[in-house]
C-alpha cells in the first residue's frame, strides 16, 4: 500500500511516485525490459517510462486526510 497525504499531490509527490515504481518495474521485470526494447528497437527509457505509469495503477493507495 501507498500512503499519501491529500494535502500533498504536488508535482514532486506525484515524480516521487513515478520514480519509486520505475525502480520496482526495474526490479520486477528489468532483464526481460530489455529485451523486449533491443528486439523490438526501442528506447529503454522510454519503455521503462510507459511501464512505470502502468505499474503506478497496480498499487494500493491510502489517503490520509
Amino acid at each position: 500500500m501507498i500512503y499519501i497525504n491529500f494535502t500533498d499531490l504536488s508535482e514532486e509527490a506525484q515524480e516521487r511516485l513515478l520514480r519509486n515504481s520505475k525502480e520496482d518495474v526495474k526490479h520486477k521485470y528489468g532483464k526481460d525490459i530489455i529485451e523486449y526494447a533491443s528486439a523490438h528497437n526501442q528506447n529503454l527509457d522510454k519503455v521503462l517510462d510507459e511501464e512505470a505509469i502502468r505499474n503506478l495503477y497496480s498499487y494500493t493507495y491510502v489517503f490520509n486526510i
